[in-house]
């Protein structure tokens, strides 16, 4: 996806980028690139690629929510940044905090906020697990977010104890959702969600199937979820 076909699929979807958001994304893929040099956060570099798997694909979440208003979000494993980071490009007035488990990334994240001139962006490295447990961010966000991290019954326990009653969890994935949907049912239940919506689309130009489940959190989640790091992956809630 080049530049211009980015910028016009965006504006088919009622987003116009004022020039500062235009080379926040162009300084974004550079530092992407550079800093990939060095560390593994993608293994894709191709200007077209990152916009359109990445920035494009982030993106795609504002289709399907409103994120024009003052939401507190949290990006679980977040990675290179995404979804959250071309989110708050492109919507400034969001707060975002980050959880990822390694500590390279986070200082790739703290590097790309400041030449970003990012503001109300917070990094934490930590295990979600342990995130997910601590008083100072749990139940504390309007909507908690990851994007192709792990499947659905291991990213409910992980995300949704996370959320205020009432907020969001949104999980971006690729195919096949229909399947981990109804493996994690149980899961999704037990930490307090119900599922809203499950939106299926294509990305432009390959096709390739993308899904965007967004669940609520309507009961708060049990004290004893997440459970130890590493648990939620080896035995998910059946």
């Amino acid at each position: 996806m080049d530049i211009n076909t980015f910028l016009q699929a965006l504006q088919e979807q009622g987003i116009e980028l004022n020039e500062k958001q235009q080379a926040q994304f162009h300084r974004y893929f550079e530092i992407l690139v550079e800093w990939n040099g060095k560390m593994n956060l993608t293994a894709i570099t191709d200007q077209e690629g990152v916009y359109l798997k990445h920035f494009y694909d982030s993106l795609t979440a504002a289709f399907y929510y409103d994120f024009n208003q003052p939401l507190r979000i949290c990006d679980v494993g977040a990675g290179a940044g995404f979804p959250s980071l071309p989110l708050k490009i492109v919507f400034p007035q969001l707060k975002v905090t980050i959880v990822d488990s390694l500590k390279k990334r986070i200082t790739f994240l703290n590097h790309l906020a400041h030449e970003l001139e990012l503001d109300d962006v917070a990094f934490y490295h930590d295990r979600a697990e342990n995130f997910g447990k601590n008083a100072n961010f749990r139940e504390g966000y309007d909507l908690v977010m990851a994007r192709a991290v792990a499947r659905m019954s291991v990213l409910s326990e992980l995300c949704l104890p996370l959320a205020t009653k009432g907020g969001r969890f949104i999980a971006m994935k690729g195919p096949n959702l229909k399947e981990e949907m109804e493996d994690a049912g149980v899961a999704i239940q037990t930490v307090g969600g119900e599922v809203l919506d499950v939106h299926t689309f294509d990305l432009p130009e390959e096709g390739s199937e993308r899904n965007i489940a967004i669940i609520e959190k309507r009961r708060k989640t049990p004290k004893k979820y997440p459970r130890k790091a590493g648990t939620p992956n080896k035995a998910p809630i059946q």
